[in-house]
């Protein structure tokens, strides 16, 4: 078929003949919805487009210019765009708006949207650029303040971190990007000292109410974690220990609410019915959030619709990642609308303090697409990264023998076989520790290259080797991953947890706390949830997961299994990049040569006009 033909072929019983290879059930409804109301065959194909779009994470099909033909729609010619503008289903930016028409589409220039996803576009911009022309009258932090909160370090690897919180301060929004290990958390922790700091100077000394969230419970534990830990540090700094003068804004700091976005929102089942929102905006006067790459168009909306004007916003995260699983790509289109009107209120940092040198080049190559870069630097990474041509599920059982030997023996070493005391909380956070020296990380979910069957492999393997657990599905050692949030047992969709056997012989599973707000500092057992297996919520084992759930992780060293099919639609450097940049140390790459280079190729971008919208 051409690219001139339509996929969709109307006549006589035309909405019984909607068939197009990639459109799911839904994409099909609605083309055939369309024909009912009384819209065109023209409409009805786009409009079955455009939803497969959204389901691709798109949140605009794009009709004209370069990025028409998107997922294999024709191109449209200017006579159908002109008969798509006197469409009665078809709304415009002039006639839809919160309280105009209900149209279920909208044409905005050369783009399609679902009506839903351009007002959730249209909302997001108008909030971005408000907030970025917010500005509060207050000192910004000078060189000397910069010293005390940074131990003095005025090296090279620490400007782009300084220069982050100078630029923060008296900002309605700043965003602070990087790849892991490159000091975000770090620079976030001395960024809320120097915005308290700024808040109290202008309200006579009282504390702001600060908020600190995450797209997953996972990803706010981390960030709690990490600002507890680097304000220990502060504090204990050998040479130059935080001054007095800092200290209540650190409390400030600490006090933050923290947690998911769902829960700083009030998610009230599971829609988008939320507590707080514009007619009921959330007490805060400063708000954090991190991995905001994760945070789709629609949450992002209902954040930022949720928040006074007066707050200040700072959005952390890696635009290069994945995007999120739900539509758009915002991190994204903000940075890049940021950096297009000269970077102001942006700050990347690139030096990276944690990984092992050797694999920066890699993830420097993947990050760009760059494939020359990337197979040199594979190369000369010596020890620190193997690459194996895996294609077969026989040459994978290969790689994941000596895998679950290591395994085996790193959880072993950590006394996850061993009886673990019930009160015995550090016992059991030294076997959490060693579970996030290796991990598997899978392109797919599904089928023989996917994380469940990966999964299954692995603990197949583990439980050979461990007495009396062959056929147990709950042995000592075995790790899950909660799937869906579940309040009651304050376990969230991302939490990780070990299974071990305690001094009577019962199994129990321990997580560490998401709910950071209730930890006791210093205190090892407030860090820890213990449930029987029974108790869980609905859970998967974590042995090998998704490099989409991986996200905001980090481990000593990880595999990253791409599947066998070079033409497989879920390979892109985005991906790539994502897998390869969760290891410090070490990196197993599994896949063939062809699939490495179209991973490479391919950019997973979503479109839409949200970078535009921003300015």
């Amino acid at each position: 078929m051409s690219s001139n033909q339509s996929y969709v072929h109307f006549g006589r019983s035309a909405a019984d003949k909607i068939a197009t290879p990639p459109w799911r059930p839904l994409d099909r409804a609605v083309a055939r919805w369309v024909m009912c109301h009384g819209g065109s065959a023209l409409l009805a194909e786009v409009a079955g487009w455009a939803s497969f779009a959204d389901g691709q994470g798109d949140s605009a099909l794009p009709l004209r210019g370069e990025d028409a033909g998107r997922h294999g729609m024709r191109r449209l010619a200017a006579e159908e765009m002109a008969a798509l503008s006197v469409e009665g289903l078809l709304g415009t930016p002039e006639t839809d708006t919160e309280h105009g028409i209900d149209t279920p589409f909208v044409l905005d220039q050369d783009h399609l949207y679902l009506r839903r996803n351009y007002r959730n576009e249209v909302a997001v911009g108008e909030h971005i650029r408000a907030r970025r022309q917010r500005r509060y009258a207050t000192a910004v932090p000078s060189e000397n303040d910069l010293d005390e909160l940074f131990h003095g370090d005025r090296s090279a690897a620490s400007q782009a971190q300084r220069e982050a919180v100078r630029q923060a301060v008296g900002r309605g929004l700043f965003v602070l990007g990087g790849g892991p290990g490159t000091g975000k958390t770090a620079t976030v922790l001395r960024m809320l000292l120097a915005l308290a700091r700024a808040y109290a100077a202008r309200h006579d000394g009282v504390a702001p109410v600060i908020h600190l969230c995450a797209p997953t419970g996972k990803a706010a534990q981390r960030l709690a974690q990490a600002l507890r830990s680097g304000a220990d540090a502060l504090r204990a700094h050998p040479q130059r220990p935080l001054p007095a003068v800092w200290l209540p804004h650190l409390g400030s700091a600490l006090d933050a609410h923290t947690g998911t976005v769902h829960r700083l929102l009030g998610a009230r089942g599971a829609g988008d019915d939320f507590t707080w929102h514009a007619d009921n905006p959330i007490s805060a006067d400063i708000a954090v959030l991190d991995e905001a790459s994760m945070i789709d168009l629609a949450l992002l909306r209902a954040l930022l619709d949720a928040l006074p004007a007066h707050a200040v916003l700072v959005l952390v995260g890696d635009a290069d990642q994945l995007s999120s699983v739900g539509t758009g790509s915002v991190l994204l289109d903000i940075a890049s609308a940021i950096t297009r009107q000269g970077g102001d209120g942006l700050v990347r940092l690139l030096h990276s303090f944690r990984a092992q040198q050797a694999l920066l080049p890699i993830n420097e190559a993947a990050r760009i697409g760059d494939s020359a870069a990337l197979f040199s630097a594979l190369d000369q990474a010596g020890g620190a990264a193997q690459w194996q041509p895996v294609s077969s599920v026989s040459t994978l059982r290969q790689q994941l023998g000596p895998w679950v030997q290591a395994l085996r023996a790193t959880l072993d070493d950590a006394g996850a076989f061993a009886p673990v005391e019930c009160d015995d909380a550090d016992a059991a956070l030294r076997v959490l520790a060693a579970l996030r020296r290796q991990q598997v990380l899978c392109a797919l979910r599904e089928g023989d290259f996917g994380a469940c069957a990966v999964n299954d492999a692995i603990e197949e393997s583990l439980r050979r080797s461990i007495p009396d657990s062959a056929d147990a599905i709950w042995y000592p050692g075995r790790a899950v991953m909660i799937s869906h949030n579940d309040s009651g047992t304050g376990l969230f969709n991302g939490d990780v947890g070990i299974c071990l056997r305690d001094e009577s012989g019962a199994l129990q599973v321990w997580f560490e706390h998401s709910a950071a707000a209730t930890m006791v500092p210093g205190d090892a057992g407030s860090r820890l949830l213990r449930f029987s297996p029974g108790s869980l919520p609905a859970h998967r084992g974590a042995f090998a997961m998704t490099i989409h759930k991986s996200q905001g992780s980090e481990y000593e060293q990880v595999a990253v299994l791409l599947p066998a099919d070079a033409d497989n639609p879920i390979l892109s450097r985005q991906l790539l990049y994502t897998g390869i940049s969760r290891a410090k140390a070490r990196i197993r790459l599994w896949c063939t040569e062809p699939v490495l280079a179209a991973a490479m190729r391919r950019d997973a971008g979503r479109r839409g006009a949200l970078a535009r919208r921003i300015g």
